[in-house]
């Protein structure tokens, strides 16, 4: 059914990649709604402290997601790689990732900064009480370089999506 739904264009989506971070490339991310908080991501008995970045939608341009397997049976180290290049090659609604490293440039339209947590209401999630939130009405990253832990969102869209697995470690970047 996952797949189906995918080679359709839409489908309620929940990934974690227990254990295992992924890295995600796009020449630019335009999320609306953002929110950001500090989280931890659990998986695969490890606890990791993550960014939580929230938007109620986000469209990205080029985009590109990868996972390094390592030590696979009989083949060794590889890459499992999804690209949707192109303009609007990946888009989402209410999209939560749990990021552990990002690059980029980025502008925030009407932000907020230092707002409880709890007390966050542009986004898609809401951190505990007393801790440090952020929100703005968009958040645009140009040159988007993101290493995560977890991504949910509630539909995904990736325009002529692109899978392939790889001999080694050639991830999107």
């Amino acid at each position: 059914m996952l797949v189906f739904g995918m080679a359709q264009g839409a489908v309620a989506a929940s990934f974690a990649v227990s254990g295992v971070s992924f890295k995600v490339s796009a020449d630019k991310l335009v999320g609306d709604g953002f929110v950001q908080l500090v989280g931890v991501d659990q998986g695969s008995g490890a606890a990791h402290p993550v960014a939580v970045s929230g938007f109620r939608g986000a469209v990205l341009d080029n985009f590109c997601q990868s996972v390094l397997l390592r030590s696979v049976p009989v083949v060794g180290d590889i890459t499992l790689v999804m690209v949707s290049a192109g303009p609007g090659g990946m888009a989402a609604t209410d999209l939560v990732i749990g990021v552990a490293g990002l690059s980029g440039d980025l502008t925030l339209v009407n932000p907020q900064l230092g707002v409880d947590a709890a007390r966050l209401d542009r986004g898609p999630v809401k951190g505990a009480a007393g801790s440090f939130g952020l929100q703005a009405d968009r958040a645009t990253i140009v040159g988007l370089r993101q290493t995560s832990w977890s991504t949910s969102a509630q539909t995904i869209r990736l325009k002529n999506i692109d899978l392939s697995l790889r001999k080694g470690d050639q991830g999107c970047f």
